[in-house]
């Protein structure tokens, strides 16, 4: 008898042991699961966005790019959005594709999403007044499109404040609905509209930016001058949404034309300069207009 109550008492000690094992590890894992979530939530919070910056084309963005730190590329319906660090501002890249609805549509999709105080359209332009260079930094103050419909661009920026080499031009731009490739065209817009240089997207970009209530600037450097006549391929290049698109049209370019080849390697060592010009311009107006508090700045 004596020796059954001590196998009970010894089994009774053993489970009481075993089942505050089972609560502890169940309470730690609960713990850990809680910890994880909290973490999980946290990671999910979107941090402040300082700016937001909507090109064309990633040959626009690619020198912005290369100026930030912790990007990361999220794949969006018809766009992509490379999120990063500028000067420890929070930014919000926008490649949107060609053509004002892409642009609209990308500058939409950005303000819902990460809601941006303020907004750049930024990338290449064609120059319609004389006095432009290739790789000339143009601000545009007014915004007008091929139907006469005017946009204030009112985001002042001090212009003497920039460490850029030159002075940037400030004026009217003009947002087709086309490339504008022959010299007599370009110098027929500019003096039909009044115009420094033609894009594709500003004035859609200023447009969405206006119906929000959301400060846009227009930040351009001039990839073709009024003289420069571009290929006849570059609007079928600009056209193709991905790489292996370019690349196919590409090869169809040259394929048709071989004397396209040499064309094609002068625009891509041409966007590669500007591309840069305009990431240090890009740079210098956002870390103006968005100052950080004292205690991130120092």
């Amino acid at each position: 008898m004596g020796f059954q109550w001590f196998l009970r008492s010894l089994f009774r000690s053993v489970a009481e042991a075993r089942m505050r094992q089972e609560v502890a590890k169940a309470a730690r894992e609960h713990i850990a699961q809680a910890a994880q979530t909290v973490a999980d939530q946290a990671h999910s919070i979107p941090k402040p966005c300082h700016a937001a910056v909507i090109f064309a084309l990633a040959s626009e963005s690619g020198g912005l790019e290369d100026l930030m730190t912790d990007l990361v590329t999220v794949r969006a319906q018809g766009f992509t959005l490379r999120l990063g660090e500028l000067h420890s501002r929070r930014v919000v890249v926008a490649i949107s594709g060609t053509g004002p609805k892409p642009a609209a549509h990308a500058t939409d999709a950005v303000l819902c999403g990460h809601h941006p105080p303020l907004v750049v359209s930024a990338g290449f332009c064609g120059g319609l007044d004389p006095r432009l260079r290739r790789h000339d930094l143009v601000m545009a103050e007014r915004i007008v499109d091929l139907e006469g419909r005017e946009l204030d661009v009112p985001k002042s920026l001090d212009l003497s404040a920039l460490r850029l080499p030159g002075r940037p031009h400030v004026g009217r731009i003009v947002s087709a609905d086309a490339l504008v490739r022959r010299p007599a065209d370009k110098r027929a817009l500019g003096q039909r509209c009044g115009a420094l240089a033609v894009d594709l997207e500003s004035h859609a970009v200023a447009e969405v930016c206006r119906q929000a209530g959301i400060p846009c600037l227009v930040l351009r450097v001039v990839s073709d001058a009024v003289d420069d006549e571009l290929p006849v391929e570059v609007a079928g290049l600009a056209r193709q949404k991905t790489t292996a698109a370019r690349f196919g049209a590409a090869f169809a370019s040259v394929w048709n034309r071989p004397g396209s080849l040499k064309d094609m390697v002068r625009l891509k060592e041409n966007a590669l300069v500007a591309s840069d010009r305009l990431a240090a311009f890009v740079a210098e107006a956002v870390t103006q207009l968005c100052p950080l508090p004292p205690a991130c700045a120092s």
